[in-house]
């Protein structure tokens, strides 16, 4: 299996597919809920799009090396959000499934808290991966065989503020006109 590669452009385009699927669905919603990290960039683009507030929830399920290993689930606390309240019909949004447990395990977090009066969830990604356990309401893309996807974001994993500050200092620009 091979891994997948996506440019920016592709990303970007993947998420105007997936707004665009959305809509021709027909359903409406009044509220976006993301998960961070992976779903803040779709999210973002969605709530631009669709007019809609965002709400955030941080989740984390990988890390080691290049953030590539699978680990237990830690949901936030809190739900982070501007609006007073949440809405009732909830487009929760990530950037992809891949197990399926972050999605699964979100809703009835959601679902929960009855201050949040939701009446319906659909969800959305970008990817969703013939392994998961949880099958999105949107998606662009199934992938059957499980690759590794290296989104455009993921170099900054790699990058630390020394690095930059370096590259961007006057002595290397200079000695990179030399």
């Amino acid at each position: 299996m091979p891994d997948l590669y996506v440019s920016w452009s592709d990303y970007h385009q993947k998420i105007e597919q997936l707004a665009a699927q959305i809509y021709q669905s027909g359903w409406e919603f009044n509220q976006i809920v993301c998960l961070a990290r992976g779903g803040l960039r779709v999210g973002d683009i969605l709530s631009r799009i669709y007019k809609q507030p965002l709400a955030i929830l941080a989740t984390s399920s990988y890390s080691g090396p290049g953030k590539q290993e699978r680990g237990s689930l830690i949901l936030s606390r809190h739900l982070t959000m501007t609006s007073e309240t949440l809405g009732s019909r909830i487009l929760l949004v990530d950037d992809l499934v891949d197990s399926g447990i972050t999605i699964q395990e979100t809703i009835p977090w959601l679902q929960q808290h009855p201050e949040f009066e939701i009446s319906e969830i659909r969800s959305a990604v970008i990817w969703y991966k013939a392994c998961s356990v949880f099958e999105p309401d949107y998606y662009v893309d199934y992938l059957t065989d499980n690759p590794w996807i290296h989104q455009p974001f993921e170099p900054y994993e790699y990058t630390n503020p020394a690095d930059l500050a370096a590259k961007f200092s006057p002595r290397s620009e200079v000695s990179s006109r030399l």
